[in-house]
C-alpha cells in the first residue's frame, strides 16, 4: 500500500562548507538566502543558527542537508575505532593494498594510514567460492567468540567483509545477526557493495564503518534537535535519503555538499539554454569541478583522502582553492597559494581575526570585492589588515603589494585551471564547447579570467551563486542504487537472463522507495551495465535497454564509448558484463523557476559607486552594481563588480555581462552575441 506524504509548507536547503553555512529558504512562493560562518567544532550550530526561526515559526518544514562530517572525518583521519571480520587467511588485504601507487616512479615509499590495526582484524573460518556455493558455513559459536574479542578491544563499530560474498551473502548474514544481538554498529559488505573486487569492497566497508560512529552521534543529535521537521541528508550521487539511512551508510554522504551544487547547476543550465557545462564552484576552503554533457556525469571509483571508494558518486574534482586559501612562499622562496586555509576562523586577514593573507585578501587589495557589502553589509571587514598582510608577503618575494596580489589571484587561477583540464581536456574533451558555469561565494571573481585563458567562451554566473549548492540540494530527488556482478561474456549470457537480473534488482528498487513512502508511478529506473574487454582491469558504464537481440542492447555503445575514451575498438574481442546497475530515482515536485519580463532600461540606482580595480599592470576606474537591481536585458560592461550578498561577480575590461530571463548573468567578450 502506498502511503501519503504529508504536505510541506517551507523547504530548507543547508550547505555545510568549510568556511560558510548556506541556507535557501523557500516559503510562500518565495526564496529567501542566508550565509553564516560555520562552526566547524560543532557543524550544527551554524544549522541552527539558520533556521531555528524556521523551524520556531512553520508547522511542516521539509529540509535536505548537505553535511562535510563525513568528509571532515575521512581527511582528518578522525572516525571511530573499528574492526575487521573476514575470511580467515585475508586478515591482511587492507594492509596489502594495491600494486597502484599515486607516484609511479618515486623511490620511497607510500605512507598509508592504517586504518584497522592487525589485533582488530579477526579471521573466520567459512568459505564462500566464486560461483556462490557455500563450501564451508559459518559456525555461530565462532562468530560469538570474535564478537567477544571485539568487545574486549574497544571497537565501535564492525565491517564485516567475506570472501565472495557478492556472489552468496548468507555466510555474512549469519554474521550480521549475531553482531545485531550484541548492539555494535557494523557494515556487511554483501548490503552496502555486492560486487566483486576484494580489496575496493572491503576498504568500501571498512570506511564506511569508520565513519559510522561519528555520522550516527551527529545525525542523531541533529535529527533529534530538528523537532518536527522532515530531514533528508544529500548523498553523492545526486540524491538525498533518510537521516536514518545515512547512519548505517555515512559512506554515501561523502561528498553531499558537492553534489547539491552540481544538481543545481544543471538545472539552472538546463533552464537558461545550455545542455554542455563545467561547473565550477569556489567555495572558501575548495574548488569543486565537474563535466555536464546533457546530463550529470557519475563515476564508481573516488577516493577522498588516503580511502578508496567505489560507490557510485558524481564525477566531481576538487583542489584546495578557495577564497581562504592561505598564500605563502616555500623553502625556495616562490610564491604558493593553497592548499592550506584560513577557513571560518580566524579566516582571511581582513575578517579580523588572523594576519595570514588568503585568495579574499588579494581581491580586496585589488579592488575586486567592495568591503562596504561583504554578506551584503552584514560583516565588517577589514581592507587595512588584507594590504599589511600581502605587503607583509610582498616583502619577503620583493614585490609590490599590487603586484604579490595578482600573483596570488594567477596562481589560485591556474590551479583551478588545472582542475578543469582534468576533466576535460586530459579526457579527451574540448572545454571550448563547453559554458564555464560559476557559483560558490569567490567563483565570479575569477571565473571570467580563467575561462579565458581555457578558451571558453561563455560564462554562466546564477542568481544567488553564492548559495547554488544549497538550492541545488532542493532540486534534487531521492535516489538508490543497486548492483550485483554477473562476470559472464557476451556469449555466455542470454537476453532473458538479463531481463530476469534486472527485474529482480527492480523489485528491490520499489520495494525500498514504496517503504521510504513514495508513489510506485513517481519511481524512475535506469538500467546499465558495466563492461570491458575480456582481460581488462577497468569497467566503461554503458546504458542497457531491452532488446531482442544482444548486440543492439549494449554491444555497439560499449565500443563507442572504448574508442572515444581510448582512440580504438575490437569488434571481434569477446566483451565481459561485470556488473548490473540499477538507478532508481523517486521523481519529486521541483521548485519553480520563474522567467522574468523584459526590462525597459537599466535601473539607475542599480550603480552604487566606482572605484578602482587593478587589471594586469594598470588600475581602471570600473563600476559597481547592485545585482539585485539588474532586470532581464540589462547589459554592464567592463570593468565592473557586480555584487550581491552572498558572491561578487568580476567583469574584466573587453568583457560584457547580459541578464537572462532567469536574471543569470551571461558573460562574453564585448560585441560578441
Amino acid at each position: 500500500m502506498e502511503r501519503t506524504r504529508k504536505p510541506v509548507t517551507v523547504r530548507v536547503g543547508v550547505d555545510t562548507g568549510g568556511t560558510f553555512t548556506d541556507f535557501v529558504v523557500w516559503r510562500e512562493g518565495r526564496f529567501f538566502n542566508r550565509k553564516v560562518l560555520s562552526t566547524p567544532k560543532d557543524p550544527s550550530l551554524a544549522i541552527f543558527e539558520g533556521v531555528g526561526d524556521v523551524l520556531k515559526d512553520s508547522p511542516a518544514v521539509f529540509i535536505v542537508h548537505g553535511t562535510t562530517v563525513a568528509t571532515n572525518a575521512l581527511l582528518q583521519q578522525k572516525g571511530g575505532r573499528i574492526a575487521l571480520i573476514t575470511t580467515a587467511g585475508f586478515e591482511d588485504v587492507l594492509a596489502i593494498g594495491r600494486q597502484t601507487r599515486r607516484n609511479l616512479y618515486s623511490l620511497q615509499p607510500e605512507s598509508r594510514f592504517e586504518l584497522i590495526p592487525a589485533e582488530r582484524r579477526f579471521g573466520l573460518h567459512e568459505r564462500t567460492l566464486a560461483s556462490g556455493e557455500i563450501e564451508k558455513s559459518v559456525r555461530v559459536t565462532e562468530v560469538r567468540q570474535l564478537i567477544k574479542k571485539i568487545k574486549l578491544s574497544g571497537a565501535e563499530a564492525v565491517a564485516v567483509c567475506l570472501l565472495h560474498s557478492y556472489a552468496n551473502p548468507a555466510n555474512e548474514e549469519v554474521v550480521a545477526r549475531e553482531l545485531e544481538r550484541s548492539g555494535l554498529l557494523f557494515t556487511v559488505s554483501s548490503r552496502l557493495l555486492p560486487e566483486y573486487l576484494e580489496f575496493e569492497r572491503t576498504t568500501t566497508t571498512a570506511v564506511n564503518a569508520y565513519l559510522m560512529p561519528v555520522m550516527d552521534r551527529y545525525l542523531g543529535e541533529l535529527d533529534r534537535r530538528m523537532g518536527g521537521a522532515d530531514l533528508r541528508i544529500m548523498q553523492s550521487n545526486e540524491g538525498y535519503i533518510s537521516p536514518a539511512r545515512a547512519r548505517v551508510e555515512p559512506i554515501r554522504t561523502a561528498l553531499s555538499g558537492p553534489a547539491g551544487g552540481v544538481v543545481g547547476a544543471r538545472a539552472l543550465a538546463a533552464a537558461a539554454g545550455f545542455a554542455n557545462v563545467i561547473s565550477f564552484d569556489m567555495g572558501g576552503t575548495s574548488t569543486d569541478v565537474s563535466l555536464i554533457e546533457g546530463g550529470i556525469r557519475r563515476t564508481h571509483e573516488s577516493r577522498v583522502g588516503d580511502f578508496p571508494i567505489r560507490l557510485p558518486i558524481i564525477d566531481i574534482h576538487s583542489v584546495g582553492a578557495g577564497g581562504g586559501s592561505i598564500a605563502y612562499t616555500d623553502r625556495g622562496g616562490s610564491l604558493r597559494v593553497g592548499p592550506q586555509s584560513a577557513g571560518a576562523d580566524p579566516g582571511p586577514a581582513c575578517y579580523g581575526r588572523g594576519d595570514l593573507p588568503a585568495v579574499t585578501d588579494a581581491n580586496l587589495c585589488l579592488g575586486r570585492l567592495d568591503p562596504d557589502f561583504f554578506l551584503g553589509g552584514r560583516m565588517k571587514i577589514h581592507p587595512e589588515r588584507s594590504l599589511a598582510a600581502v605587503s607583509k608577503l610582498a616583502r619577503t618575494i620583493g614585490k609590490t603589494a599590487t603586484e604579490t596580489a595578482l600573483g596570488i589571484v594567477a596562481i589560485a587561477n591556474a590551479n583551478m585551471e588545472k582542475a578543469i583540464r582534468v576533466i576535460s581536456v586530459e579526457r579527451g574533451i574540448d572545454p571550448r564547447a563547453f559554458a564555464l558555469l560559476s557559483f560558490g561565494g569567490a567563483g565570479g571573481m575569477h571565473a571570467v579570467e580563467m575561462a579565458a585563458h581555457l578558451g571558453m567562451p561563455t560564462v554562466l554566473v546564477p542568481r544567488n551563486a553564492g548559495v547554488l549548492s544549497a538550492f541545488g540540494l532542493l532540486m534534487s530527488d531521492p535516489v538508490k542504487d543497486y548492483t550485483k556482478s554477473l562476470m559472464k561474456t557476451d556469449t555466455q549470457v542470454t537476453p532473458a537472463r538479463l531481463e530476469a537480473e534486472f527485474r529482480a534488482l527492480e523489485e528491490k528498487s520499489r520495494r525500498d522507495m514504496l517503504e521510504d513512502g513514495f508513489a510506485l508511478r513517481d519511481v524512475v529506473l535506469e538500467r546499465s551495465l558495466d563492461c570491458r574487454y575480456l582481460g581488462q582491469s577497468y569497467e566503461i558504464d554503458v546504458p542497457y535497454r531491452k532488446s531482442r537481440s544482444l548486440g543492439q542492447a549494449f554491444l555497439e555503445l560499449f565500443h563507442r564509448r572504448h574508442q572515444q575514451l581510448y582512440s580504438y575498438r575490437h569488434d571481434r574481442r569477446p566483451v565481459e558484463i561485470v556488473n548490473l546497475r540499477i538507478k532508481a530515482v523517486a521523481v519529486t515536485p521541483k521548485l519553480p523557476l520563474v522567467r522574468e519580463p523584459r526590462a525597459a532600461r537599466l535601473d539607475p540606482k542599480a550603480l552604487v559607486k566606482r572605484q578602482k580595480i587593478h587589471t594586469g599592470r594598470t588600475v581602471r576606474e570600473g563600476a559597481v552594481y547592485d545585482r539585485s537591481r539588474l532586470r532581464h536585458g540589462n547589459t554592464v560592461h567592463g570593468p565592473a563588480l557586480l555584487i550581491d550578498p552572498e558572491s561578487t561577480t568580476f567583469l574584466p575590461p573587453g568583457t560584457e555581462s547580459r541578464v537572462d530571463p532567469y536574471l543569470n548573468l551571461i558573460v562574453r567578450k564585448a560585441g560578441r552575441p
